[in-house]
């Protein structure tokens, strides 16, 4: 099998995901991952199912892949995912260090069926006082110090 139809088998898993959930009264969202040319996780989005807002498919992919491959740092993972990442989860791939990204649906596809992520990209662009949620910075110098203890311990793990 060649590299293209490899990635079309995984993006076809992914999407195959997207589709079932909708069967079991999910969202319309999946995702895989993949390393080494074999799929270490997938899932789909269980927002309702789980009543977590967080519990996209590439969130829960992620979760996953980290606990399957016990380490934090995705690298030399690519995800398949059905649709566009929304915000939350395009910072989580990027947090995950993922290599690359392959999606099925884009962002107006999503909007266009009532997913529309298009404020939250608004909102971060906005300074914190002038975003729609109130925003307050509260005790900037003792919160500090939790920063400065981790700026010169020396024994920490960076992520």
């Amino acid at each position: 099998m060649n590299s293209v139809e490899m990635h079309k088998k995984y993006m076809q898993e992914a999407i195959r995901l997207s589709r079932e959930n909708i069967k079991n009264g999910g969202g319309p969202f999946g995702a895989v991952i993949v390393k080494n040319n074999k799929i270490i996780a997938k899932a789909a989005n269980k927002v309702t199912k789980n009543n977590d807002p967080t519990a996209h498919a590439e969130v829960l992919a992620i979760r996953a892949a980290s606990k399957k491959l016990n380490n934090f740092d995705l690298s030399g993972c690519t995800i398949y995912t059905s649709c566009e990442p929304c915000p939350m989860c395009l910072g989580a791939i990027y947090w995950a260090r993922l290599d690359k990204i392959y999606f099925g649906n884009n962002k107006s596809d999503a909007k266009n069926i009532g997913f529309d992520d298009s404020f939250i990209y608004e909102e971060i662009e906005k300074p914190y006082h002038a975003r729609k949620i109130k925003t307050i910075q509260l005790l900037p110098e003792e919160a500090e110090k939790a920063f400065h203890e981790w700026s010169v311990k020396e024994d920490k793990i960076k992520y």
